[in-house]
């Protein structure tokens, strides 16, 4: 069974400058981490406010679900990183 995205939770982390979201095959649960300079890159206007980058993020939610399918495919650990690269 392929990795599904079917919580439509997000948070941003300041901390890290990411978005975290989840993914699951089966049973077992994946967090994605998806970088601020990613989300730029598919995004040019956003700003670096949480409610831009949250906003970029439910804007893009399929490209980066799709993405993070073809990073998660790479091989199975815990948690994931997207980076600008990856798209």
């Amino acid at each position: 069974m392929p990795i599904t995205f079917p919580n439509p939770s997000r948070s941003y982390d300041a901390s890290i400058r990411a978005v975290r979201f989840w993914g699951y095959d089966s049973a077992m649960e994946a967090s994605f981490f998806v970088s601020f300079a990613a989300l730029q890159s598919i995004e040019p206007r956003m700003t670096s406010d949480e409610t831009s980058i949250l906003t970029a993020f439910d804007d893009h939610r399929d490209r980066i679900c799709d993405t993070a399918a073809r990073v998660y495919a790479r091989g199975h650990k815990g948690s994931y990183n997207i980076d600008r690269s990856d798209f």
